[in-house]
């Protein structure tokens, strides 16, 4: 019996919404990064982009648990000295919720080039419009 070997030409590409509604960030992010990397398929091969495409609405409306509202720090370095910045969880949900759930599923995805390509397929929305309807995305249940 020979194994499966995915080509890229082979491969069908989905549209899937996620509503992301008092979901919790960290088990929701390991099933977008799943659904983008293909895993969840059974043609899936690890060299080749197999995934579907996600959208998340209501980006906003996502929850942490325990302390991390308060305690979760988001940190980078804008290159100059002494300029590490950072945000608390809250004041992250105040200015840019998209970019909470974008850095989660990023943490999870291949450290590569192909990673960079899985990853081109989330889109985020912080409120419930989306501007995909013509793709005709389903709506996924987690």
């Amino acid at each position: 019996m020979k194994s499966y070997v995915a080509k890229p030409l082979e491969i069908e590409r989905k549209w899937y919404v996620i509503d992301a509604t008092d979901k919790t960030l960290g088990r929701l992010s390991t099933q977008i990064a799943t659904i983008l990397r293909g895993k969840h398929k059974p043609i899936y091969t690890p060299h080749v982009d197999t995934g579907d495409f996600v959208i998340v609405v209501n980006a906003e409306k996502i929850k942490v648990t325990g302390n991390k509202e308060n305690a979760k720090m988001y940190r980078w370095h804008t290159g100059y000295i002494g300029h590490l910045k950072e945000r608390t969880y809250k004041e992250m949900m105040a200015k840019r919720p998209e970019e909470i759930i974008r850095l989660s599923v990023k943490g999870m995805m291949p450290k590569n080039s192909l990673g960079n390509q899985m990853f081109k397929k989330l889109k985020i929305y912080a409120g419930p419009e989306h501007k995909h309807e013509a793709q005709k995305p389903e709506a996924l249940e987690l």
